[in-house]
C-alpha cells in the first residue's frame, strides 16, 4: 500500500491543526502505542515481515484515527468517514483507508489472518476496540461501554455492534496465534515498551 505516509510529526501537527481535544489526543497515542507493540509482537514471530504492514504506515493510521472526532463532536458527520476526507485532503489515501475502517472494517478475512497476513486497517481497527479512552480493555469491556454508550436502546444497533464484535474477537484470536503472549498481557506489554 505505502505511498505517502506522514511522519510522526506531521500526524502531531495535524492534531493541532484538526482541533484535537486532549482526551481524544490521549487515546490517539495509547491506540498507537498499542498497535505499534501487536506489530512488534507479529514482526517478533515472523521477521522477514511477509504479510505484515510497514510500522510507518500502522503508525500514523494510529495516531490520526480519531482526527475528525473533535470535529464530529460539534457537527452532526460520521468521524471515520470525515476523517478519511481529511487525509484525502492532505494526500494520504493509505491513511484515510485505515481511518475510514477503524470502527468497522469493510473487508473481513479470516482465511488471509490464517496466513499470517494482517493489513495496517486491522491492527489500527483491533487496537483501538482494546482502547477505552485512555486505559487498555479487554474486547468484552469495551463492547459494553460501546453497547451504552452508542446503543441507543436500539436492538438493531445492538446486534450490529455486537456482529463487529463478533468479528473483532476472531481477529484477535487470529492476531494472538501469531503473537508470543497472550491478548490479556497486551496492558503490560505495552507499560513496558513506554518505559525501555
Amino acid at each position: 500500500m505505502g505511498g505517502n505516509i506522514p511522519t510522526r510529526e506531521q500526524c502531531l501537527t495535524l492534531m493541532e491543526q484538526y482541533g484535537m481535544l486532549a482526551n481524544i489526543r490521549a487515546h490517539s497515542l495509547l491506540v498507537t502505542r498499542v498497535a505499534e507493540v501487536l506489530l512488534n509482537g507479529l514482526m517478533a514471530g515472523n521477521p522477514s515481515g511477509v504479510g505484515l504492514p510497514e510500522k510507518e504506515l500502522v503508525q500514523a493510521g494510529a495516531l490520526l484515527h480519531d482526527i475528525a472526532k473533535t470535529i464530529c463532536l460539534n457537527q452532526d458527520c460520521l468521524h471515520a468517514q470525515k476523517g478519511r476526507d481529511i487525509c484525502l485532503e492532505h494526500g494520504y489515501p493509505a491513511i484515510g483507508e485505515i481511518v475510514c475502517e477503524h470502527v468497522l472494517l469493510k473487508e473481513f478475512s479470516p482465511e488471509r489472518y490464517a496466513q499470517g497476513i494482517f493489513y495496517a486497517k486491522e491492527i489500527v481497527y483491533y487496537a483501538d476496540k482494546r482502547v477505552c479512552h485512555d486505559t487498555i480493555v479487554s474486547i468484552e469491556e469495551r463492547l459494553t461501554y460501546i453497547l451504552e454508550r452508542y446503543g441507543n436502546n436500539d436492538e438493531e444497533r445492538f446486534q450490529r455492534i455486537r456482529d463487529n464484535f463478533r468479528r473483532c474477537r476472531i481477529l484477535e484470536d487470529s492476531l494472538f496465534s501469531r503473537i508470543h503472549f497472550a491478548p490479556e498481557e497486551l496492558a503490560e506489554r505495552v507499560a513496558d515498551s513506554a518505559r525501555g
